[in-house]
């Protein structure tokens, strides 16, 4: 196989000892594919996503869904074995402050929100989709402020900068459990709907995506402390059809909040 790929594992780079995790077993699915170790990606998500050369990486199913269908070729979802993660789905949690008096999402109506980025599902699809039963005349919050990252969202509720946000179950579930200190200052209001699991993809060129997906199980088997850190158990067959839902969520919304904002 052609060295001259790029691959990369970004949506999960912290904290330090799950970034690690990610690179060691994108390293040892490179050395069972027969490539080398590929240089750090230098660019953004969406120059990532759509090089000719991409070999693997991951991506957030809206836009999977929504830019990169019919652009790239879907690897498969991780399977996981975490609280709010399980069976190729997760969800978002709706977190707040631990001092914060209010028990119900209803009761939040007109706070501040926080989110990572628009074209987030965990922190914005699915917020979106969650507030519709308590949205008033086509909006929930005061205000709302984009963060940059989930991490800055979590930050931001336990600061007191915001009331309340969506966290991807699977980046809560591993700050609690490797950098705890990160989570004491908030606590769970809700959960979203579920959705599929982050996507693995590929381009349209290169080797078949069943052979990239049975690369990165023989890994994960041949690291088991790798795969005790990510806490996934495989890496399972999926497809754009199973994204739809995404599509279904966003609609939803829209017809409730509006095209774009969340306010």
């Amino acid at each position: 196989m052609s060295t001259d790929v790029i691959a990369a594992l970004p949506m999960y780079p912290a904290p330090a000892v799950v970034g690690e995790a990610y690179r060691r077993w994108l390293e040892e699915t490179l050395q069972l594919l027969g490539t080398d170790r590929p240089t750090p990606w230098p660019g953004s998500l969406a120059e990532l996503w759509l090089h000719p050369r991409l070999l693997l990486a991951q991506t957030c199913g809206l836009p999977l869904i929504t830019e990169l269908k019919h652009r790239v070729r879907i690897v498969g979802r991780p399977h996981f074995a975490l609280p709010e993660a399980q069976a190729g789905q997760h969800c978002s949690l709706l977190i707040a402050r631990l001092d914060d008096p209010r028990q119900t999402l209803a009761e939040f109506f007109d706070c501040r929100g926080a989110y990572n980025s628009l074209d987030s599902n965990s922190g914005m699809n699915l917020l979106r989709h969650a507030l519709i039963p308590h949205v008033r005349e086509g909006r929930f919050f005061k205000s709302a402020l984009a963060t940059g990252s989930h991490r800055q969202s979590i930050a931001h509720v336990a600061t007191g900068i915001a009331d309340l946000a969506a966290i991807d179950s699977v980046t809560f579930a591993y700050l609690a459990r490797h950098a705890p200190n990160e989570v004491a200052g908030v606590r769970v209001v809700e959960r979203t709907a579920n959705a599929p699991t982050l996507p693995y993809v590929t381009s349209l060129h290169g080797p078949e995506p069943g052979l990239l997906r049975e690369a990165m199980n023989a890994a994960l088997a041949h690291l088991p402390e790798v795969a005790a850190v990510l806490a996934i158990t495989t890496v399972q067959e999926t497809a754009f059809a199973d994204y739809e839902v995404l599509l279904e969520y966003r609609d939803k919304a829209r017809r409730h909040i509006g095209q774009a904002e969340l306010w």
